[in-house]
C-alpha cells in the first residue's frame, strides 16, 4: 500500500499518509490544511551477506572500540545488530546502560567488568 511522506505548508509538520486512490485528497492530521508538499521518502535497498561482511571488514569502522569499556561494547553490539538487521531487545539494552553507568562510577574493579546475563 502506498504510504507518501508530506510537510505541511501550514504548520510545518511532517507527516505520513496512506492513499488508496489518486482522488483522495490528503490533509494534514495535525491542523486539517490540504496545502501539502509531497516529500522524497527514505527507501531500503538489501545488502547481500557479502556485502555486510565486506563492510564490516572496514577498519576504519571499528576504530573507536574500547574492550574495557561497556558503553564501547554496546555501541559495537548495536552496530551489529543494525548490520545485520537484528533486534537486541530492551532488556539488552538496559543491561548495556547498567553496566556502563557501573563502570562509569567505579562499581567494578579496575579493569574488570562482568559481561551481562543474557
Amino acid at each position: 500500500m502506498p504510504i507518501y511522506e508530506y510537510r505541511c505548508n501550514s504548520c510545518k509538520k511532517k507527516l505520513a499518509l496512506l492513499i488508496l486512490s489518486r482522488s483522495d485528497q490528503p490533509l494534514c492530521n495535525h491542523c486539517g490544511s490540504s496545502d501539502l508538499t509531497r516529500l522524497f521518502s527514505r527507501f531500503a535497498a538489501p545488502k547481500s551477506e557479502e556485502a555486510r561482511l565486506e563492510s564490516m571488514a572496514d577498519p576504519g569502522k571499528w576504530g573507536d572500540i574500547d574492550e574495557g569499556d561497556p558503553a564501547s561494547m554496546a555501541r559495537f553490539m548495536k552496530k551489529m545488530g543494525k548490520e545485520f538487521g537484528d533486534e537486541l531487545g530492551e532488556d539488552f539494552e538496559q543491561e548495556m546502560e547498567s553496566s556502563a553507568e557501573e563502570a562509569a562510577h567505579g562499581d567494578h574493579a579496575a579493569g574488570e567488568t562482568s559481561p551481562p546475563e543474557i
